[in-house]
């Protein structure tokens, strides 16, 4: 990496959490100035304006819950397991995983009548982790572990749904109790279609 990249990789890791934290609106390049110590001009070197930086940010912080997500995953013995670990990943919204909340939730909520390029970065990441949580499911049925008549993609809508829902219900009251509730709802009706 030359010291460009450096410098430019440095700038999105310390914007990161302010964006996802104060939202994109609510974020200054003064904030930005004062989280990584640089000058407004060293800030214009490596992005055109606060839409680009933002960009990069929303980018980091989605990579940052996939990642974080594929590692705990990682550690699961089976399907099944790494259905009830995804469900823990996101039980308890206010210590949540990447500074600020779900960039999920944070960013899809600022951004769905505002910003279509942000727009379609947020959608993307929502089909993919339906889409994991549905190849999840599957293999869990092809395992036995399941009963064949839950449907794989009709129950990764539901999951995530219940998750993200949950996530704002528990960031918005300052408490887990609707997390609580549905976690332990998705885990019986796991339960329920166990064989």
């Amino acid at each position: 990496m030359t010291k460009g990249e450096e410098t430019k990789q440095f700038i999105i890791e310390r914007a990161a959490p302010i964006f996802n934290t104060k939202g994109i609106a609510a974020t200054s390049m003064s904030d930005i100035m004062e989280a990584t110590q640089l000058s407004k001009g060293s800030m214009y070197v490596h992005f055109e304006n606060k839409d680009v930086l933002a960009c990069a940010a929303v980018d980091y912080n989605m990579d940052l819950l996939q990642d974080k997500l594929g590692k705990v995953l990682e550690k699961s013995k089976s399907y099944k397991e790494k259905l009830l670990t995804y469900i823990d990943f996101f039980s308890d919204p206010n210590r949540p995983p990447v500074a600020g909340g779900c960039p999920i939730l944070n960013f899809g909520t600022e951004v769905d009548d505002t910003n279509p390029i942000i727009r379609q970065k947020v959608l993307l990441v929502i089909k993919q982790a339906q889409q994991l949580l549905s190849e999840i499911i599957k293999k869990a049925i092809a395992d036995e572990e399941l009963k064949a008549e839950l449907n794989p993609a009709d129950f990764a809508i539901a999951v995530f749904a219940m998750l993200e829902g949950g996530h704002l219900m528990s960031r918005v009251s300052g408490h887990n109790d609707s997390m609580k509730a549905i976690v332990k709802t998705l885990k019986n009706l796991i339960e329920e279609y166990s064989t």
